[in-house]
């Protein structure tokens, strides 16, 4: 990481830069995420971070950690550009399909000092907390391209044209291809995609599979998987291809979804029907006020019902039924879906397997929220808030540089007699971290005759498990450590 020079302190030596404590911030978080206070009192004093950053013992403290934080946030432009550079040299990555995605993260706390955190649609189903939105753009092999925070309560469809403008001021206009889910899709967000001469491949909302149903019925899908069948889509007029999507999976899944909240309003109703029929309820308002509850509680499957309250001699009578009509088309619609798109028409099999890239950018926000721990929040502070966000941002940079490094093939080094290990999967960033985290450095203390004593400090040996993997990174373990050079642009702590 790479911070733009401030002024030095003023004695000239003894410097601990800010980048070597952004570095300890980002690696604290792809290995044991924890608060500055932790980081301070338990994880740093048990790593050899201070031998390999070369930071001076007593320099890190809560205190330098939030002023760090502070200090980073105004590199977030910089440290994007360098990594999509140093992305392209390591791994040849290209940034000319993105992958574009949201998810949200909430606070503990009232945080009445920062205006972003409000309540809104709650993936971390914590609708009791107020949140902020993370919009995060990656390519297709996962690494981060750029990301931007908007206010809890923003919608999903509204911060298209945000991220186009963002996109566009850090790395000019460019004929860039956009893969995005359907809660992001709208006319005017596609137009303005359009406008800027670039493609889409997106996902679209149920209401539009109607026009379908005709397709949906003909026998003349393709089979790209055992359970995942394709067509494409001729529609008359307009530059657009349109891809039809079943999976088996899905299907089961919609149904067994349908078929409890069914059950779930079905026995709501049978209830109600008792309470009116044995007298206990009489007042019709009253009676229409519960049937108007169940109704908005269970919206998944209110279309399928039809139901009313009707007078008879005997009084009034809820009676409800399945309108096959609507039902039969629900069987017809599950488990498919719909892919709308401007790129050159293409096989539907490879607009699928395109647009299925997308999974790369959730398994992203996975990551983020698991093994990163970006949530919940702690800070209070609206500048806090984002560099958290920053610094996880670069914890995932660490995480999914890892990932590929343990994918690609091992450098020509030379090799272990170990048997079979090339034989294992490729391990996990997490499994490979928790693998290394057995390596010790020790000081051994050699007294001497005239009393004073000569310390050492040493590697332990790596086990079988552990030179494996170090051969498949490429790495060697040095017999000691020494401290490195300084970042090239940097500032001193005072």
């Amino acid at each position: 990481m790479f911070l733009r020079p401030h002024a030095r302190s003023k004695d000239g030596k003894g410097h601990t830069y800010w980048s070597l404590v952004a570095a300890l911030l980002a690696i604290n978080r792809l290995c044991a995420p924890g608060s500055e206070l932790a980081i301070e009192e338990r994880w740093y004093p048990s790593t050899a971070l201070e031998d390999l950053l070369g930071i001076e013992e007593g320099k890190i403290n809560d205190t330098r950690l939030y002023r760090c934080l502070d200090r980073i946030l105004p590199h977030k432009t910089a440290l994007e550009r360098h990594l999509k550079q140093r992305y392209g040299e390591l791994f040849g990555a290209e940034f000319d399909v993105l992958l574009y995605d949201l998810t949200s993260t909430y606070v503990e706390g009232a945080a009445g000092n920062n205006p972003m955190m409000r309540r809104g649609y709650s993936r971390d189903h914590r609708p009791d907390c107020e949140q902020m939105v993370i919009a995060l753009i990656v390519n297709n092999q996962g690494f981060p391209f750029s990301y931007e925070t908007f206010d809890g309560n923003r919608a999903d469809v509204s911060t298209m044209e945000t991220i186009l403008r963002m996109v566009e001021r850090k790395y000019g206009q460019a004929r860039r291809i956009w893969v995005m889910d359907r809660g992001i899709v709208s006319e005017e967000n596609l137009q303005a995609i359009r406008k800027r001469g670039g493609q889409y491949l997106v996902g679209t909302p149920r209401s539009q599979m109607k026009q379908f149903e005709a397709e949906l019925l003909k026998d003349d899908w393709i089979q790209v998987r055992p359970d995942v069948e394709v067509k494409q889509v001729a529609i008359p007029q307009g530059e657009e291809t349109y891809i039809l999507c079943r999976t088996a999976g899905r299907k089961e899944k919609e149904r067994a979804i349908r078929k409890r909240f069914s059950t779930r309003m079905e026995g709501a109703l049978q209830r109600l029907q008792k309470t009116i029929a044995t007298g206990r309820l009489k007042d019709r308002h009253k009676m229409e006020r519960r049937l108007g509850k169940i109704q908005a509680r269970h919206p998944q499957v209110n279309d399928l019902f039809e139901v009313a309250l009707r007078d008879t001699p005997e009084g009034v009578r809820l009676v409800w039924e399945m309108q096959e009509e609507r039902k039969a088309w629900r069987d017809l619609r599950e488990g498919a879906y719909l892919l709308r798109t401007n790129l050159p028409a293409g096989s539907a099999e490879l607009l699928w397997s395109n647009y299925m890239q997308l999974t790369e950018a959730e398994a992203s926000f996975r990551a983020l929220k698991s093994e990163l721990s970006i949530r919940p929040l702690f800070h209070q502070k609206e500048p806090r808030v984002k560099a958290h966000v920053l610094v996880a941002f670069l914890g995932y940079a660490l995480w999914v540089t890892l990932k590929h490094l343990l994918k690609r093939r091992p450098a020509i080094v030379p090799r272990p007699s170990l048997s079979g290990v090339d034989n294992a999967e490729p391990l996990s960033p997490m499994k490979a971290l928790a693998l290394l985290s057995t390596v010790h450095s020790a000081d051994i203390v050699l007294p001497t005759t005239d009393g004073r004593e000569i310390r050492l400090r040493r590697i332990t040996e790596p086990t079988a498990e552990q030179k494996s993997l170090l051969y498949h990174l490429g790495l060697s373990l040095p017999e000691r450590l020494q401290s490195p050079a300084k970042c090239s642009a940097d500032s001193a702590i005072a």
